[in-house]
């Protein structure tokens, strides 16, 4: 029986599907981040080509990309928007949130957190705590993110690399044996990868080379079948690539703990310093940029006080 964990971490809250003692899907929602759904008041800040525009929110929680500015809207002037795509990170910069016109009978009001959308799915959720033994970590959670800070990503018979890009997340196969076989296998792995790592946008997957119709189709099939709807794809080429396109209203969990490793580090830290036993030593060692970011947010220092029911104290 599948069951979703979701866990309320300091920093950020976590949520896996658990199918047969495995995880199948990963989601991490960091604290703070503006939320698909959310319809709020802002103003537009300017013009752009294309009858785009870019707005701020004004509770100043951030800026978004404005599709279709209505006619004779001018910049200063407020209006109402619904948040349709999260910001992306991308090395360099980021990927503004982007927002349409809110429907005319909407009110402000925040989009569905990670609890709120996980619930949407039917499948029952375990609301995780500190003290209780770690579900997550017995499902794989340590070596499911593991493969989106590295990329590596082994399955029977071979291995996938997966690198995101800002054009598109990209994964190359490796293995031996027959060449028919490894790419059936890797299309499996690769449709499992992106729904465990909530991989959208474009998807690009370098095969190896595979001779003949059928081959190629037993390929797409292998996608077809691994990857639920919405999806577009196009056919496995005789260069042995293929293209995916999916929904991209987030991003991905590779894209999110690599657009900040040591912050990534520091939540994955705290998780673990929250489940501090009783009676454990209460000194922790830990890298200096992990203490750093850690020590720079008193309400995380405040709210891992209040787990651990003490002061942990904290070392290079």
């Amino acid at each position: 029986m599948a069951e979703w964990l979701y866990e309320a971490g300091i920093g950020e809250a976590r949520a896996a599907l658990v199918k047969d003692g495995r995880i199948v899907a990963a989601r991490i929602a960091l604290e703070g981040a503006l939320r698909v759904g959310t319809v709020a008041e802002a103003r537009l800040i300017e013009l752009l080509p294309g009858r785009q525009g870019r707005v701020a929110l004004s509770d100043g929680s951030g800026e978004a990309l404005l599709g279709a500015v209505p006619a004779g809207h001018s910049v200063g002037r407020p209006l109402l928007v619904t948040l349709v795509r999260e910001a992306i990170p991308e090395p360099g910069r980021a990927k503004l949130a982007r927002a349409v016109v809110a429907a005319e009978d909407a009110a402000p009001a925040i989009g569905p957190d990670l609890r709120e959308r996980i619930g949407e799915h039917g499948v029952p959720v375990r609301e995780l705590r500190a003290h209780e033994a770690d579900a997550l970590e017995a499902a794989g959670w340590s070596e499911v993110l593991d493969e989106a800070m590295t990329g590596e990503i082994a399955f029977d018979g071979g291995a996938l690399r997966m690198s995101p890009t800002p054009a598109m997340t990209l994964f190359d196969v490796d293995g031996s044996g027959p060449l028919d076989a490894l790419a059936v296998g890797a299309a499996r792995a690769v449709a499992q990868a992106v729904v465990r790592h909530d991989i959208g946008g474009s998807i690009g997957i370098d095969f190896p080379s595979v001779q003949g119709k059928a081959a190629r189709q037993a390929v797409a099939a292998a996608i077809d079948a691994g990857l639920p709807l919405p999806f577009e794809r196009t056919a496995l080429n005789g260069f042995g690539f293929l293209q995916i396109v999916r929904p991209r209203p987030r991003a991905s969990m590779p894209e999110l703990l690599r657009a900040d490793p040591v912050g990534a580090a520091a939540r994955a830290a705290l998780r673990q310093l929250a489940r501090t036993p009783p009676g454990a030593p209460r000194v922790h060692r830990l890298p200096a940029a992990v203490r750093a970011r850690i020590e720079s947010r008193p309400d995380w220092v405040a709210a891992l006080a209040r787990v651990t029911g003490g002061t942990i104290m904290l070392e290079d």
